[in-house]
């Protein structure tokens, strides 16, 4: 069972492969591909290259065997001794079938009956026509050659066919692919092993990364230290100062909820146990003008307080982010003058506005309101009766100058340095707490300006807050 308070645990995902696996994936994959893609493409470069050589051999061959047949008249002379036979023949796995018939299909001379082509029209004109055929199952490329001869009124035509088994061009075609592919294979084990290595190499970042945040498994503010990388490519730093941001903002979340509660249990502690004991003597008076006397006064504690609780309260939720956007301060100084215009005339307070009618800050109008209050509470709580405090909204330079003025005993030049410290508190007029000022400069700072307290002349306090102006923009009065 988890408390009510923390985070339910988050639902395991579907794992995927490891990167190390989808870069070894993507890397040797295409590599594959392209060796068996390089592969078939040599093959069949291998092969053309073996079917021309053939094709030039068996060409050579048929042209020097009908230059063995010689016309005589009407009659043939074949010039084809025995040896020039044996040369033909002497390969038992190259087989070399010849053919001389005339006409043609009659066969003359010749070890084998081979078959004419598909077509008698690309026969011809004394070119040598190249065309595939299978004798006994076994496939063979064949060279054919057509010659006229003869009379003129009687002519005749003599056909010359040489063929050859395709198990050379297939071998050698095997040899060349097996000479070309091994080395190919050699150097794609060896470029595997290297890019093996690489990833390896290249993830040692992330693994240095990973042990490192492992290794913060304590809630403590040291396990949200920034993470240090010295050597790391760009990508994993990048990651590291995205992690590093996310340390950094859990932080301060962390250190501001600690500070918060250290400062709620320091200053709750004394106002609580005052009203704890006003609370047992009251129970225990029996006049009811002393009751009523005790009574005012647990009132009293308990006003103050409420105070602190809402000062703590407020300090808590300027500590976090806030969302800025273009505001009209002085609208927003003018209508917080108004609202304090009751006390201040029952406290016989002259509280006035004065400067520009609109300024443009970059700003949140509920914190900016809460930082105008306190000034001007602080001021109507120390000025004192009879006292003037002017609320003005001006520009200098780039900045708007938000100012609270009093004229009233004002501070030393020994107390102004620590105007702006937490549960610090320069005089013992009962309703203060010290956080006031304090949540002025945390505002004022989270609006990207500054808060300044100065001396005003002759007497007197100013307490200025410098935000930076905005131009242009929609307007949002609060």
């Amino acid at each position: 069972m988890t408390d009510a308070g923390s985070p339910a645990p988050a639902a395991p995902g579907r794992q995927g492969l490891s990167l190390k696996r989808q870069l070894l994936l993507w890397l040797l994959l295409p590599q594959l591909v392209l060796l068996l893609v390089g592969g078939a493409l040599a093959y069949r470069v291998a092969l053309s290259y073996a079917e021309k050589a053939i094709d030039q051999s068996l060409t050579q061959s048929v042209k020097s065997l009908s230059r063995q047949v010689k016309p005589i008249g009407s009659g043939l002379l074949i010039d084809f001794p025995r040896a020039a036979q044996d040369i033909i023949e002497q390969d038992p796995q190259d087989r070399v079938s010849y053919m001389v018939s005339s006409p043609p299909g009659s066969f003359l001379l010749g070890n084998a009956k081979l078959p004419g082509p598909a077509s008698v029209a690309d026969v011809g004109g004394g070119e040598v026509l190249l065309y595939t055929i299978a004798i006994d199952g076994k496939p063979m490329r064949l060279a054919l050659l057509e010659l006229d001869y003869g009379e003129p009124n009687a002519p005749q035509r003599l056909r010359v066919q040489v063929a050859k088994s395709l198990a050379v061009q297939q071998r050698l075609t095997t040899e060349l692919v097996a000479d070309m592919l091994v080395p190919l294979l050699l150097l794609g084990a060896i470029l595997s092993m290297l890019v093996y290595g690489g990833i390896l190499r290249g993830l040692q970042p992330l693994t240095r990364l990973q042990a490192q945040l492992g290794n913060r498994r304590s809630p403590s503010l040291s396990a949200l230290s920034p993470i240090e990388l010295t050597q790391a490519p760009q990508e994993v730093h990048a990651l590291a100062a995205a992690v590093n941001q996310l340390l950094s903002a859990v932080r301060r979340s962390l250190g501001q909820e600690k500070r918060f509660l250290n400062d709620a249990a320091h200053q709750l502690r004394t106002p609580l146990a005052g009203l704890i004991s006003q609370t047992e003597l009251a129970l225990s008076e029996t006049d009811p003008q002393a009751l009523r006397s005790r009574l005012n006064k647990v009132l009293a504690g308990a006003q103050r307080s409420a105070h602190l609780v809402h000062q703590l309260l407020s300090l808590a939720r300027n500590e976090v982010e806030v969302k800025l956007q273009p505001l009209d301060v002085a609208t927003l100084a003018r209508e917080v003058a108004r609202e304090w215009t009751p006390r201040a005339v029952k406290q016989h307070i002259d509280l006035g506005y004065e400067g520009d009618d609109h300024l443009l800050v970059a700003g949140e109008a509920l914190l900016l309101r809460e930082a105008l209050n306190n000034l001007i509470d602080n001021a109507l709580t120390y000025a004192g009766p009879g006292s003037e405090v002017t609320l003005s909204a001006q520009t200098h330079e780039d900045q708007v100058v938000l100012e609270v003025r009093d004229n009233g005993v004002g501070l030393t030049a020994h107390d102004l340095p620590h105007v702006f410290d937490r549960f610090w508190r320069a005089s013992d007029v009962p309703g203060g707490c010290g956080l006031g000022l304090a949540i002025v400069k945390e505002i004022t700072h989270r609006h990207g300006g500054s808060a300044v307290v100065l001396a005003a002349q002759p007497h007197g306090l100013r307490v200025q807050l410098l935000l930076p102006r905005l131009d242009t923009g929609p307007v949002n009065a609060g």
